[in-house]
């Protein structure tokens, strides 16, 4: 059993008579009596009647499903952003060693320059590469077109048109 199927389990859901879901007995069913088949006071239970409970057993089922899914992402969002937290903090410090290795350079070139020559060497290699990949990143974005999902929107027509065709051949 996972952590979230245990972290679910251990979780009271109480029954009222609200919609909410019904308790979890101790092996985990959600209380409902299905054991025997006679429901009406001894006698066997009609059609009606279990229409009734697997109705009411699917929509437990789907709440109890519903509820583990907002436990599990709940669980997942909480650790993501842990993640990203700590990927925020590797990009500091990453930039702080980007200036000190540009400072380096800039002082290993102040051995045969002067310093503001190899201040500005070093300043201008780097709005060079800067220059360069913000001209790659453009063409990147011009390449990528609008943001729509148009291969999901020419599905979704043909889907339609599929699905009006049919409804005016009489298939559906």
């Amino acid at each position: 059993m996972t952590e979230t199927e245990q972290a679910f389990e251990s979780t009271a859901i109480t029954p009222s008579g609200n919609g909410s879901a019904p308790a979890r007995s101790e092996s985990g069913g959600t209380g409902i009596a299905t054991t025997g088949i006679a429901l009406n006071g001894g006698r066997s239970a009609s059609t009606a009647d279990l229409v009734r409970l697997a109705s009411e057993q699917v929509q437990l089922l789907v709440r109890d499903e519903l509820a583990l899914a907002r436990l599990e992402m709940t669980t997942k969002a909480k650790r993501m952003s842990v993640g990203a937290g700590l990927f925020g903090g590797a990009g500091v410090v990453v930039v702080y060693g980007v200036g000190a290795l540009i400072a380096g350079l800039a002082l290993l070139l102040a051995l045969v320059l002067p310093a503001w020559a190899s201040a500005l060497i070093v300043g201008g290699g780097l709005f060079l590469i800067a220059g360069l990949l913000a001209l790659v990143g453009r063409s990147e974005v011009k390449r990528a077109g609008k943001p729509m999902p148009d291969e999901t929107i020419d599905s979704v027509k043909t889907d339609v048109a599929t699905m009006s065709q049919a409804v005016k051949d009489g298939r559906a």
